[in-house]
């Protein structure tokens, strides 16, 4: 069925496939999707029913640009086109939620994993490192190492998580390369594509006064089976940035999604969701932001997109 897009006359597209935490995806023909960003925000698998203003044309128009430099490196992506101000043309893949039915010569598929990049000791590592999960040894720490929030790891600190399920929960390798369907070699390539991106992502964003703490990036296999990112990566959703000048100063001044995250831990909606988690009990309903804090967040998101990219948002 077809469906009008953004109520402007003309503007078509298929039916909709799936409306996700933060986008809406649309067929467009057999080969293509269409991504329609919106202002929709989510932080520890949960939508804020809360809608920050130019949310999703930042993180479009930072995704097309990441995907840009991805090209001019040769790194096979899936984008194709960005259609102003939040819609972005891709290339279409198989999603199988059934781990079953992937195997070793199986192509044209998403992964069904996130793969996760840290540099620093921040967000969810703390937690573990902090409840014991998660030792020194494992950072790359020397045993008895005290490790502190923000420290930076010795060496860069690479995980993965599911994709396709419900709550993401962290993976053995036996376990990703098993509902994966990959081999070792080519989870050893993938592994080091994500830190060849990330070499582009820390080095750029230092120019502009930026760090990179940490990120997450996706992928699917070609109809060859030749590795292609795809979803988003390198924007205040996926990724974590902080201030440069003021890490020197001692401070960790947030610049992504990272300020949401740390509003609800401050109001102990994340204790209070965690512990309904690890009980099984119902979740509590995550409650609205206020709405200076939506202010706040949406000059976050376009500050971060004008520091990237370089371009003046208007």
């Amino acid at each position: 069925m077809l469906r009008m897009l953004d109520g402007i006359q003309g503007e078509y597209l298929e039916e909709l496939l799936r409306s996700g935490k933060v986008k809406d995806v649309y067929a467009a023909g057999e080969d293509e999707l269409e991504f329609v960003f919106s202002n929709r925000i989510s932080v520890f698998d949960k939508i804020i029913p809360s809608e920050v203003p130019y949310k999703g044309e930042t993180l479009c128009r930072t995704s097309a640009y990441w995907f840009g430099v991805l090209e001019k490196l040769g790194i096979q992506t899936h984008f194709i086109k960005l259609t102003p101000p939040n819609r972005m043309r891709v290339k279409r893949v198989n999603v199988v939620p059934d781990y079953s039915q992937l195997g070793s010569n199986s192509k044209n598929y998403l992964i069904p994993l996130e793969l996760v990049t840290r540099y620093f000791v921040y967000g969810s590592l703390w937690d573990r490192v902090r409840n014991g999960t998660v030792k020194p040894e494992q950072l790359g720490f020397a045993s008895g190492h005290e490790v502190k929030l923000a420290e930076p790891l010795p060496d860069p600190f690479f995980e993965v998580t599911t994709k396709l399920e419900k709550v993401d929960r962290n993976l053995s390798t036996e376990e990703a390369l098993k509902i994966s369907a990959m081999s070792n070699d080519e989870y050893e390539q993938m592994r080091e594509l994500c830190f060849k991106i990330d070499d582009q992502i820390n080095s750029r964003v230092k120019r502009h006064g930026l760090i990179h703490v940490d990120g997450k990036k996706e992928f699917a296999f070609d109809g060859d089976r030749a590795f292609m990112v795809v979803d988003t990566f390198g924007t205040p959703d996926e990724d974590r940035f902080w201030d440069s000048a003021e890490f020197d100063n001692g401070k960790y001044v947030e610049r992504s999604k990272e300020f949401v995250r740390q509003f609800y831990r401050d109001s102990g909606y994340h204790s209070r969701l965690m512990s309904a988690r690890e009980h099984g009990d119902a979740e509590p309903p995550i409650p609205a932001l206020p709405q200076d804090t939506i202010s706040q967040v949406s000059r976050i998101y376009i500050k971060l997109f004008e520091d990237i990219t370089g371009e003046s948002f208007r």
